[in-house]
């Protein structure tokens, strides 16, 4: 068995499913009552994780009142950029759930986690210009979906030293899958529960770890959903798309992508393809309103996309790194962020998608959000604060697109010495020059961030970093990177004639050594 062929099980008959469901609800029902320690669910609300709740439920149900004496956490990350007919059915089911939960008397408590809002995905992408997520940056894992999770199982561990967490994985849905639980299986310190190598303190539970897919719809099928929910929906869910697997809830970074899944991000360019997306609006006459949203998925996915991005890494140098072609060796720069422009356009692609789909969508659907106001305000404080664009555009562009002021509740957000007259001045004096431009707009606008403070200390640093990230051209840094990768090689190498050869009176060392490292931002 070898890449992703997923493990065989020998099939069982519909009596031995019921046996085996017999047999854990017994386990499930001696692991509750056997200590105080808290049980947190994971759910994705796709089929895997909804059996286990669902497992569970019933589990804990049978059980006399006086027994169920310890509440079980339900937790559901919202990444903002869920797929919105998986989100609405998401907040759908957390809905009935709770009320479900408090007339049946069980003690089951949901909680929907989001990223914080300097860590969404569109903060990064249009407010500090991260490109679109690819293996080699993967970025939007950790800030979207581990750090949610990872800081409530901290708070419960916090408050009670321990936590067990029941997910919804299975060995079926692949071979890393299988081998992944087969390790932590195999340092099992008590029976059924696997140590949780980054999270300290939980423990994991995988109550359908050893069943087949068909096994899972069996008994989403014909078990009743207790909290009122309709299994056959969620079945019609899934017919509606090609891929059959969903995303999972996610706590460390040895989970797969889950851009094939059904309940993946839309945003997604983990893959080439949103397969599952791309199906619901072929399949669905109603559902093609979210043409939008997968037109802007496809047009961050391009290959190359070096042209929309700076040549400077995010902190301000050039990084360069060393490619091998079909044997020929080069040594090239890393891109950076997206520019200023591509960033605004960016923006504007989002809020018109936005603005379109809240007046074509269904009536249920249109009041989408795909972008916050809190997101928006962070957007707007990275531009004007570190990016230095004084400009102020992002409340033009907000008005030019929705035809409404935005109204941003950030504190003090609306006051600044320089706004868009000055950067029109600047720009016609600069006569495009573009690196002029910027260098000039950081030296005003750093000297705006300290006239208010009582202490200036620390602003001829600050002036100094404007001057080395913005001085040169995009020919002069990147010839003088390769000047100081050159000079630095030769000293290694002990090549006197070379280091001689070149001058160092001519290099202006940028603040943070960078000449080597990943392909990260």
């Amino acid at each position: 068995m070898t890449g992703n062929q997923i493990p065989l099980f020998p099939p069982r008959t519909v009596t031995e499913l019921v046996e085996d469901i017999q047999a854990l609800t017994i386990e499930i029902q001696e692991l509750y009552c056997l200590d105080a320690i808290p049980w947190v669910i994971g759910v994705s609300w796709g089929k895997d994780s909804s059996t286990v709740l669902q497992l569970i439920w019933n589990a804990i149900a049978a059980l006399p009142p006086e027994k169920r004496t310890k509440t079980i956490h339900v937790i559901t990350t919202d990444t903002l950029v869920e797929n919105p007919i998986v989100s609405a059915w998401v907040r759908k089911s957390l809905a009935q759930l709770k009320a479900a939960a408090q007339e049946q008397e069980m003690p089951v408590e949901p909680h929907l986690l989001y990223p914080k809002t300097k860590q969404t995905f569109w903060v990064n992408l249009i407010g500090k210009g991260y490109p679109a997520p690819r293996n080699q940056f993967r970025w939007c894992t950790e800030r979207l979906k581990i750090q949610p999770a990872n800081q409530f199982i901290r708070e419960m561990v916090r408050a009670n030293g321990e936590v067990i967490l029941v997910l919804g994985t299975r060995k079926a849905e692949s071979s890393k899958r299988a081998a992944t639980m087969r390790k932590h299986q195999a340092g099992r310190i008590r029976q059924h529960l696997s140590p949780n190598a980054s999270l300290p303190n939980s423990l994991i539970y995988t109550p359908i770890e050893d069943w087949r897919t068909d096994e899972v719809w069996i008994y989403l099928n014909q078990w009743q959903n207790p909290w009122g929910q309709n299994n056959k929906d969620l079945f019609s869910m899934y017919r509606g798309a090609t891929a059959d697997n969903e995303c999972p809830l996610v706590i460390d970074t040895s989970t797969p992508s889950c851009g094939d899944s059904r309940f993946g991000c839309w945003v997604c360019t983990m893959v080439n393809k949103d397969r599952s997306m791309e199906a619901m609006i072929q399949n669905d006459e109603e559902k093609e309103w979210m043409q939008p949203l997968l037109d802007i998925r496809n047009e961050l996915d391009i290959e190359d996309d070096r042209d929309k991005r700076d040549f400077r890494r995010i902190w301000g140098s050039v990084q360069l790194f060393e490619r091998n072609v079909d044997g020929k060796t080069s040594v090239e720069h890393i891109p950076g962020p997206y520019t200023k422009y591509w960033r605004e356009y960016w923006l504007r692609r989002v809020l018109k998608a936005q603005t379109q789909i809240r007046s074509t969508a269904p009536e249920a659907m249109r009041d989408i959000i795909l972008i916050t106001s809190e997101e928006l305000s962070e957007i707007r404080h990275i531009w004007l604060e570190e990016k230095h664009e004084f400009d102020d555009s992002l409340p033009r562009i907000y008005k030019k697109i929705t035809g409404e002021t935005f109204q941003d509740t950030r504190l003090g957000a609306g006051n600044s010495l320089l706004g868009s007259d000055e950067w029109t001045v600047l720009e016609e004096i600069c006569n495009g020059d573009a690196m002029h431009l910027e260098l000039m707009a950081k030296l005003l606008d750093t000297e705006r961030q300290y006239h208010t403070r009582s202490r200036r200390v620390g602003i001829y640093e600050a002036l100094e970093k404007c001057f080395a990230s913005s001085s040169r051209s995009e020919e002069e840094a990147i010839a003088n990177a390769r000047l100081k990768r050159d000079l630095k090689t030769a000293a290694a190498q002990g090549d006197v004639a070379t280091v001689k050869q070149l001058s160092w009176a001519n290099l202006k060392f940028p603040t943070k050594d960078t000449t080597d490292g990943d392909s990260g931002d």
